[in-house]
């Protein structure tokens, strides 16, 4: 391992991501009883001009009235891009009226690591004139060219960030690209079109402690495109994908969930890797195939997420 290396942000269990829309508030009880680890409260693009105040308004009496951590949700706010005048409303009348409800603020289009240090730099001055004692985490999207490009420095960007997030559907109209579905494959492109965007943002999340969490897919009628979607995901290090309709909730938990026979050969991993240990060997063999200390890393990661669900339960 290099000397230098960064600490992991929390660990919060982030398999699904419900997106509520703050405009439409008959759907956040809905959300509440749903089975989405994560709900963001959107303020951004699911909210039309005319409906930003309100929807402030919707989503502070939610977070006031509802008691999503009872429910075992963690609650993220999405509020307005840095390029419009709501965002400094939205930081400001969210924290200073529910800021002690609020796990994380998702900052959208995030392009540069100072577009981080000014939500940071607000949220310091209000916990500290507040007296908050619940220090709120915050989310990037990632989700335009100049975003990507400058993914490393955003990623060192701030002590509260946790996840970074790829916004494909602002993505795709950033780099001009032709697609069929927001988060769907073109038929034209010999593959994954979007891999080379996720594999960037896995390794940087995974380089500097943060998580990665893949965004939409639009179609939420072709349930079999977003379980594809998720699994390629998945097997590059995503940890959790958002849900735009809550039949997708469970395709998220599903994939996102590692199988019991999995977890259970993790522990033997583990197990075996200890003993060889106390016999002073740096391997070992399990079911005829060499194990050693990059297996017993993984076999942890493995572990380490089924505790977590576990204890949601």
């Amino acid at each position: 391992m290099s000397h230098t290396s960064y600490k992991n942000a929390r660990s919060r269990l982030q398999r699904s991501e419900l997106a509520v829309p703050g405009s439409s508030p008959k759907m956040f009880e809905k959300a509440l009883n749903s089975g989405a680890d994560y709900i963001f409260l959107d303020l951004e693009d699911a909210v039309s001009p005319n409906d930003k105040e309100s929807a402030r308004e919707n989503v502070i009496k939610a977070l006031k009235d509802l008691d999503w951590r009872g429910a075992g949700k963690t609650i993220s706010v999405r509020i307005n891009g840095l390029d419009t005048h709501y965002m400094y409303r939205d930081v400001v009348e969210i924290m200073c009226q529910v800021g002690e409800y609020v796990d994380t603020i998702l900052i959208p289009k995030v392009g540069v690591k100072s577009d981080v240090y000014m939500v940071d730099c607000m949220l310091n001055q209000i916990e500290q004139e507040r007296d908050l004692k619940n220090k709120v985490g915050i989310e990037c999207l990632i989700e335009t060219a100049l975003g990507m490009v400058n993914i490393d420095e955003i990623a060192q960007s701030s002590e509260r960030l946790e996840a970074l997030h790829f916004g494909v559907a602002d993505y795709a109209a950033s780099l001009r690209a032709r697609t069929v579905v927001i988060g769907g494959l073109n038929p034209d492109y010999p593959g994954d079109q979007w891999h080379h965007g996720l594999s960037k943002l896995v390794a940087t999340c995974r380089a500097y402690g943060l998580r990665p969490i893949d965004g939409p897919f639009g179609d939420f009628n072709d349930p079999d495109g977003y379980i594809l979607a998720a699994k390629r995901g998945a097997a590059i290090g995503i940890e959790g994908k958002w849900a735009i309709h809550p039949s997708q909730i469970e395709h998220a938990n599903a994939v996102f969930s590692p199988p019991e026979a999995e977890v259970d050969k993790a522990k033997r991993i583990i197990e075996e890797l200890a003993k060889a240990a106390a016999e002073g060997r740096g391997a070992a063999q399990l079911d005829g195939r060499m194990i050693d200390a990059a297996s017993e890393r993984m076999a942890e990661n493995i572990v380490n997420i089924n505790n977590l669900i576990q204890s949601k339960k």
